[in-house]
């Protein structure tokens, strides 16, 4: 039986990223459950990928910092450019933040396939059963045993099941005695209490909004969705969000007070936004619209919670229309320099296995490249 060198549980983004930075010399094999690697970049992006994002920091994502910044300084958004600049891939940047390929996902996947040419792909593997014996890892999978001296998950989590997205990570590292934390969906839509019922009377509205959540302040679009909210700002506020209250700026880039005083028209026709949602948000804070120079002290300070409108969620959208997750394989069991169980010999977890997850807008791309070539870069 052919022993690898290095055995890679995923064809993803960080096992692709891995395979492509590991020495060609190394015998390396990489497993995937689907017939074609690279699904889930395929489909992100509307099929055009957003690689990373203008601004990088271990500030954008949910996890340890210093663990997260470690690989950001191996593999940064500098790195990540250059490299694809080398490879003849010039991402466009929209909204003057996000990174995407110009004409389709396939060109990032074609550049992963091309460097990592070395590796053999062995697809439609479902994985079942991994151990270790005599310092090599056997790996059951529906097909076949393999076997390898060095092995790396880099299974991802549960969100998109339809892509093969399972938990499979976090079984094999619970068989090894590594510590977990269950996946939970991450940025995703979130539910709303009876009394923000009026929030899915909008469903398709959308709106730009600071959201104010555990310290942090996501600023981006907000769509009205018939289960609650959505939308950018609403996708990275669920990452930070696990109960209790957040809060929504209607109008961060103008003062309500200032837009109210002296005006004879009415409170809803000086509001900066479409007039039904205007209607609505008057009435969650029970200010009755009227003419502004009407207002009394007491309604206009009732007014300003337009710029502070404080609610708890019910929940969110659930794994299905979660784009990643949080949860995975803890930091602390991990070498934050190799990515290297700290308690069982050459094996490795990277990308969305790791307890590491990024804000919407490529971030958890930009993790799975940067800890797929810290690991790469550890066995070389």
């Amino acid at each position: 039986m052919k022993i690898y060198d290095v055995l890679i549980l995923g064809a993803g983004a960080s096992g692709l990223m891995c395979a492509s930075h590991l020495d060609k010399k190394l015998s390396t094999a990489i497993v995937d459950i689907n017939s074609k690697v690279a699904k889930k970049l395929k489909i992100s992006g509307g099929g055009k990928c957003n690689i990373t994002s203008v601004h990088v920091s271990e500030d954008n994502f949910d996890g340890d910092n210093d663990f997260i910044a470690y690989s950001l300084s191996q593999f940064s958004k500098e790195d990540l450019l250059e490299y694809l600049h080398v490879n003849s891939l010039e991402p466009e940047i929209r909204k003057n933040r996000y990174y995407f390929c110009k004409h389709s996902s396939d060109e990032i996947i074609d550049i992963l396939k091309k460097n990592s040419s070395q590796a053999e792909i062995l697809l439609n593997r479902d994985i079942l059963h991994v151990e270790k014996k005599d310092e090599l890892f056997q790996v059951k999978t529906s097909k076949d045993i393999l076997q390898a001296k060095k092995l790396i998950v880099a299974t991802g989590a549960k969100s998109f099941a339809t892509l093969g997205a399972s938990d499979i990570g976090l079984k094999i590292a619970n068989s090894f005695d590594i510590k977990t934390k269950e996946f939970t969906p991450a940025l995703v839509g979130l539910t709303v209490q009876k009394e923000q019922f009026w929030m899915k009377d909008l469903s398709g509205l959308s709106c730009y909004v600071n959201i104010h959540v555990e310290g942090k302040i996501l600023k981006e679009e907000m769509l009205f969705a018939h289960k609650g909210i959505s939308g950018p700002a609403v996708l990275s506020a669920s990452l930070y969000w696990k109960k209790g209250n957040i809060s929504i700026d209607f109008l961060p880039n103008v003062n309500i007070q200032e837009l109210v005083t002296g005006s004879k028209k009415l409170v809803s026709s000086v509001i900066p936004l479409p007039k039904r949602l205007s209607k609505a948000i008057l009435e969650a804070l029970h200010v009755e619209d009227i003419e502004c120079k009407k207002l009394d002290h007491k309604t206009i300070e009732k007014l300003k919670n337009i710029h502070n409108y404080e609610f708890a969620p019910a929940g969110n959208f659930g794994f299905t229309k979660a784009e990643v997750c949080r949860g995975g394989v803890l930091t602390d069991e991990l070498n934050f320099a190799t990515l290297e169980s700290l308690h069982v010999e050459n094996l490795y977890f990277i990308g969305e296995v790791v307890d590491v997850t990024g804000e919407l807008g490529g971030y958890n791309f930009q993790w799975a490249f940067s800890s797929g070539v810290t690991c790469a870069r550890s066995i070389v």
